[in-house]
C-alpha cells in the first residue's frame, strides 16, 4: 500500500469516528432543522445545562432569574440557527455553549424578558430540584464564573460516566460490587484498605484488586468516550480531559 493509500485509509477511519460523535452530528448538519442535529443538540444541552446555570448564578443572578435565563437560552438555542458557520476550529461544545450564553446574556436577555418565555418554542425539560443545592456546595466566591463553569462541566461529565458505569455493572449482575468499589475511582488505590472491601464482598483481597483494576480501566474508557461526544475531533479527547481535570486544581 502506498503512502497516499495509507493516509487516505487513516483519514477515512478518523472520518468514521468523527461522524459518530453527537457534537459532530450537530456541527456537520449546521442546521437545527436537521432531525439528527436537533436530537443530538437537545441531548447535549439536556446533559450539560447545569454548568451554564452555575455560570449565570455566579454572575450575580438570583435563583429564579438564573433558571429563567438558562431555560430561555436553551429555548432560543434550539430555535435559532446558532450553528451556522461553526467549524472544527470551534469544535468544543463546552466552549461553544459558554460563548453562546455570554452573547445571549449581553444582547438578548433584556429583549427576551419582555416577551413570553421561549417565544412559543417548547422549553427544554430540566430538573431544577437540586440545581441550587448543587450550586450552594460549589466553592463560594473563590472561582470566577468561567472557572466555575469549567469545574461544573467536569463534575457533570464525571457524574455521567459513573452513572453509565453503574448501569453496566447492574446489567451484568454486579450492582452491589460496584457500589462498594466505586469509591476507589475517586481516591488513590491505597487510600481505602482492600481488606475492608474484600470482607464486605466475601472476596479475596487479590480478587478485589483485580475488580478495582477492571473498574478503573472501564471508567477511563467511558470518560474518554463521553468527552469525545462533546468534541468535533475525538483525537482531542486526551487534551480536553487534561483541561477539564485541571479545573479541580
Amino acid at each position: 500500500m502506498s503512502t497516499e493509500d495509507k493516509s487516505a485509509g487513516t483519514a477515512a477511519h478518523r472520518g468514521n469516528v468523527f461522524a459518530t460523535t453527537r457534537w459532530t452530528i450537530v456541527l456537520a448538519a449546521g442546521n437545527p432543522a436537521s432531525p439528527a442535529a436537533a436530537v443530538a443538540l437537545e441531548e447535549l444541552c439536556h446533559t450539560y445545562w447545569y454548568p451554564l446555570y452555575a455560570y449565570v448564578r455566579r454572575q450575580g443572578h438570583a435563583r429564579a432569574d438564573a433558571q429563567d435565563l438558562t431555560q430561555e437560552f436553551f429555548a432560543r438555542l434550539l430555535e435559532k440557527n446558532y450553528l451556522a458557520g461553526l467549524d472544527s476550529n470551534r469544535g468544543r461544545f463546552r466552549a461553544f455553549l459558554l460563548t453562546a450564553l455570554k452573547h445571549f446574556l449581553i444582547n438578548e436577555w433584556d429583549r427576551a424578558r419582555r416577551q413570553k418565555r421561549g417565544g412559543g418554542v417548547p422549553a427544554l425539560s430540566l430538573d431544577w430540584s437540586d440545581a441550587d443545592t448543587r450550586y450552594q456546595v460549589d466553592p463560594a466566591d473563590t472561582l470566577s464564573p468561567d472557572k466555575l463553569y469549567d469545574r461544573a462541566w467536569a463534575l457533570t461529565l464525571l457524574e455521567q460516566v459513573v452513572a453509565k458505569l453503574r448501569e453496566e455493572n447492574i446489567a451484568e449482575g454486579r450492582g452491589g460490587q460496584f457500589e462498594m468499589l466505586k469509591f476507589y475511582l475517586m481516591v488513590d488505590k491505597n487510600d481505602i484498605p482492600h481488606a475492608e472491601a474484600a470482607a464486605a464482598l466475601l472476596m479475596s483481597e487479590g480478587a478485589v484488586r483485580v475488580a478495582i483494576h477492571r473498574l478503573r480501566r472501564r471508567y477511563r474508557e467511558l470518560l474518554k468516550q463521553e468527552i469525545a461526544q462533546t468534541l468535533s475531533d475525538p483525537a482531542q479527547a486526551d487534551e480536553e480531559m487534561r483541561a477539564l481535570l485541571g479545573a479541580f486544581s
